[in-house]
């Protein structure tokens, strides 16, 4: 048993709950898991031979035949298994069958029962208009892109999150965010729109299609709303690459993790390696440039220490920091032993992380087996012809499109940064009321981080980030430290299904606010709170940014070149915890729809990290193997790498790629023929995936050499023609000129009274029920609903002008 679970799924949030998963790889599997773990019944349809993750490992570990891989084992466990060839037509009327009773099904292409023309994710919505259809494919189901070959690899290069944040040294080739870290986001990513599907099915009765891409996931995790950003203050976010400092550095006994995420973490680095004459708030160069400036003081310092005594400096001064995880060592941190993070896999023999999020009250279930090739065939042909259970919470069709899934839902926003914000984004752009709590001695982080001068204007309304993290919301700035404040706070949450926080721990045990205080305020609501590590052990109360996630987690140790350090990939950790959050608390709203009662959702940042980095910890203790970083090669494709091309890129710089990856045989003979069957090419141990990885030297000096005399659009249209995974790697403020999102509407205009218009990232999921248009209204400014909000809460004018002269309301930063 894991986490809270305290009964069987029988009375699982989810409980009743029928999903088919015809779907094959990590994302599809990742989605369904997510949902087994809340209570559903998840009926995975294979074909005779299986899913080809049954017998998989990243390490390339012999898996004995009948068994199954440990991944296969991790991401199946507690669902059920159900044989159909697609070309007998009993076993076809087997899995329509099926779809007549679901609720809703996963589907991804390459499986060899999804691709059959009548099930196919527009033949579903149409055959079966009760069920959520989840489509999940590299860039959408529909538009110009929509059948191109790709991996994860070449997504995320198309994504601009290679590049991203200016990730990896100059003078090499950036590295791409190892262990398809892709695949992971778009499975959490999926199960989120699925339950937020199932919320709107809830009021309207109907199902519908949910298109959810890769390419849009990416862009949402692994990039900082860049073309907000270019759009608001005429200039990227970064124009050059470079490795963070301190970041990953070496120890007198191994590597530890260090950050600034902030000045006053970079003072306080400053007098910890003995530099106090460092600090200099006049000076004109970022936090990150005087870090830059004084590296190599800096890692002396580091070097001369244990990791042990580096840690303990940093705690004792607040700094980010913490352990740099691998396979080998993640699972025997101490803080994860003593919260119970990683459990055994039933069948023994290896370990797994537990879910994401925990849930008090709740019964949810604990970890089960994974099933038999076609265990419950037999079961489930039984089972054909009875008919599909009443949804009793179902209120009968009421124009789907005109209702969006959150309608009438109360949210109270006391969250900062990216993590908290973009959990509670997606619950505002589907309809529910986002009160965005900041105040002016604490605006939200967002708001500071822009590089905008405070001699302009109106600096703090400058942030595009904040802008794109906000829409739809509404803001009140309001000082809960004052009692007064706290007044005004507990009569806001008395009126809010659901609060939302991401403080350390110890803020709100500083004002009393714990989920005691909110259930007898408001004994339905739900408290979803984000700490970094989690709300008890002995990291509680360290500050957590996204790179010390990654780095504790095992993010990090596989993004990288193998002769140096692991990079950080210094995005990633803040959304996946927001959308871990976010299916966290919509299990947390089904359980309310079941029991009428509020619940504690505890959603730490290194929880939702260490599930998507959970490969690394399984390979090892199932088959004693560390997966390391090898650069931008990976486990599944070969050849794979980045190539550079003949172009300038817009800084001037030869720093132009592009990103080649070959899955198949039948890929590499594209390949072949797009290169024009060159002599070296034709030896015959190319022709199988083991070959080409013992030659991947040779491939790479061949490819390199063609690629080197190329631009990128003349080596994507002759690649991508052949049918041959291939993408340019993006500058990530360049993405609005992808066509396909622009075929998908993926971006939209919207004005700011402060910076003026520019375009935002929506949301990776599109539903066939709506919303079309997904802003409902700009990012909200400082305290701009103050006035609005109080009068809903029953004060007069009089008490709010009293509030805003004692400073307890604010639309302006005091510091």
């Amino acid at each position: 048993m894991d986490g809270n679970d305290e009964g069987g799924a029988g009375s699982a949030p989810l409980s009743g709950y029928v999903v088919v998963e015809l779907s094959t790889g990590i994302a599809g599997a990742y989605c369904t898991k997510m949902l087994v773990d809340a209570g559903a019944d998840v009926v995975k349809v294979e074909p005779p031979g299986g899913d080809p993750l049954r017998t998989w490992s990243a390490s390339g570990a012999r898996i004995e035949s009948g068994s199954d891989g440990a991944l296969f084992a991790f991401l199946a466990g507690g669902k059920r298994s159900v044989v159909a060839d697609p070309d007998l037509e009993d076993d076809l009327d087997t899995v329509h069958a099926l779809l007549e009773t679901a609720d809703a099904v996963v589907w991804s292409r390459e499986s060899a029962v999804a691709e059959h023309p009548s099930l196919r994710p527009e033949q579903l919505r149409q055959a079966y208009p009760h069920l959520t259809v989840t489509a999940i494919t590299p860039f959408g189901l529909d538009g110009p892109w929509s059948d191109r070959p790709a991996t994860e690899f070449t997504v995320q290069a198309w994504s601009g999150g290679i590049i991203g944040l200016g990730r990896g040294a100059p003078d090499r080739a950036p590295v791409h965010i190892g262990g398809r870290i892709g695949e992971w986001l778009t499975g959490a990513t999926a199960a989120a729109a699925t339950l937020a599907s199932r919320a709107r099915t809830r009021l309207t009765g109907d199902g519908e299609l949910v298109d959810v891409s890769m390419l849009e996931t990416e862009i949402l995790c692994l990039t900082y709303h860049p073309v907000s950003f270019f759009d608001g203050l005429d200039r990227p976010f970064r124009t050059e690459r470079r490795l963070t400092v301190p970041g990953v550095a070496t120890a007198q006994d191994g590597l530890v993790a260090l950050g600034c995420g902030t000045a006053q973490q970079w003072f306080d680095l400053c007098v910890m390696v003995g530099h106090p004459e460092w600090i200099d708030e006049e000076s004109p160069l970022s936090i990150t440039e005087q870090a830059i400036k004084m590296a190599p003081e800096i890692r002396a310092w580091i070097a001369e220490r244990s990791v042990e005594e580096i840690l303990d400096f940093a705690a004792a001064l607040r700094i980010p920091s913490g352990p740099v995880g691998n396979g080998e060592n993640v699972t025997g941190i101490g803080h994860y032993r003593i919260r119970g993070t990683f459990t055994d896999n039933p069948r023994g023999d290896f370990v797994q992380p537990v879910r994401p999020y925990r849930i008090e009250p709740g019964a949810l279930p604990g970890s089960r087996p994974s099933p038999a090739l076609g265990e419950h065939t037999r079961d489930r042909r039984l089972r054909i012809g009875t008919p599909r259970p009443a949804d009793n919470g179902a209120a009968g069709s009421a124009g789907s499109r005109s209702v969006r899934p959150f309608d009438g839902l109360r949210v109270l926003d006391m969250t900062s940064f990216w993590a908290g914000p973009s959990c509670t984004h997606v619950l505002a752009m589907l309809g529910a009321d986002v009160i965005h709590l900041e105040s002016a001695s604490r605006p939200d982080g967002t708001r500071l981080i822009a590089g905008v001068p405070v001699s302009e204007d109106d600096w703090w309304e400058k942030s595009p980030i904040f802008a794109a993290l906000n829409t739809g919301k509404r803001s009140l700035a309001l000082d809960f430290r004052t009692e007064r404040g706290r007044e005004v706070l507990r009569r806001l949450i008395a009126t809010c299904d659901v609060i939302v926080e991401n403080y350390t721990p110890r803020v709100l045990d500083q004002i009393g606010l714990d989920f005691g205080t909110v259930r007898a305020l408001r004994p339905d609501a739900i408290l979803v709170r984000m700490p970094g590590f989690g709300l008890d052990g002995p990291w509680r109360d360290n500050p957590a940014f996204a790179y010390v996630i990654e780095d504790c987690s095992g993010l990090s140790w596989l993004t990288g070149h193998r002769d140096q350090n692991p990079v950080e990939p210094y995005s990633v950790g803040d959304p996946n915890a927001g959308v871990h959050a976010l299916v966290g608390l919509l299990v947390a709203l089904e359980q309310r729809r079941r029991t009428g009662e509020g619940a504690l959702v505890e959603a730490p940042m290194v929880d939702a990290a260490l599930n998507i980095a959970a490969e690394q910890g399984i390979e090892f203790s199932a088959y004693g193997t560390l997966l390391e970083r090898d650069g931008n090669r990976g486990p599944v494709a070969a050849p794979q790498n980045l190539y550079r091309t003949e172009e300038l890129d817009e800084f001037g710089r030869p720093d132009c790629w592009v990103a080649v990856a070959v899955e198949t045989d039948e890929q590499w003979s594209f390949l072949r023929t797009a290169l024009g069957d060159p002599g070296w090419a034709a030896d015959p141990e190319l022709g199988t995936v083991e070959g080409r990885r013992r030659h991947h030297d040779l491939l790479d000096d061949q490819l390199a050499r063609w690629c080197r005399s190329r631009t990128a659009d003349e080596i994507v249209e002759v690649l991508w023609g052949a049918g041959v995974p291939v993408a340019k790697v993006m500058q990530p403020h360049r993405q609005s000129e992808i066509p396909q999102l622009a075929h998908r509407g993926f971006f939209e205009e919207l004005d700011h009274p402060v910076f003026g218009t520019a375009r935002y990232s929506t949301m990776a999921a599109r539903f066939s029920e709506g919303p079309t248009d997904v802003h409902v209204r700009r990012a909200p400014l400082l305290g701009e609903h103050n006035h609005e909000i109080l009068t809903e809460l029953g004060f007069d004018d009089a008490e709010i002008v009293a509030l805003e002269g004692d400073g307890v309301l604010g639309r302006t930063p005091v510091w």
